[in-house]
């Protein structure tokens, strides 16, 4: 019997740890650059996006977030009420986001070595349609 759900879990355990490894150096964590990442690519975000996106319950977005901000990493800012608070990077993020996205870059490649850029194609592919019909 072959799992596959189990063997994208371990996968994204090992991911998590050699990139833990990487990034820990310059102040992050994986649980971290998710959300760096997100708000990268996006600008600025809500809790409850962040919440879908990831996938985790809001007390644990919290405490991540409160982690993040003490460190200078993100604003919450006011939303369009006083309930939504935005989220998004710090300068100082932005500044370190070139080192944390090589380490990541860096890692992806290693991951990659002696695979097909089809066979690549193919496991994207797979892994999106497999996230969708779970969504």
């Amino acid at each position: 019997m072959d799992l596959y759900g189990h063997r994208a879990n371990q996968l994204a355990r090992y991911f998590n740890k050699r990139l833990n490894e990487r990034i820990s150096p310059h102040g992050l964590y994986t649980s971290q650059w998710g959300i760096i990442l997100y708000l990268y690519q996006r600008g600025e975000c809500t809790q409850v996006e962040l919440c879908q996106y990831l996938c985790v319950e809001a007390p644990t977005i919290t405490r991540t977030l409160s982690r993040m901000e003490e460190m200078g990493w993100i604003i919450r800012g006011e939303g369009k009420d006083k309930r939504q608070r935005l989220i998004s990077l710090t300068d100082k993020a932005y500044e370190m986001f070139p080192k944390w996205s090589a380490e990541s870059y860096n890692l992806e490649q290693e991951a990659m070595q002696n695979i097909d850029k089809e066979e690549l194609e193919i496991f994207k592919k797979v892994l999106l349609q497999m996230m969708k019909n779970l969504e």
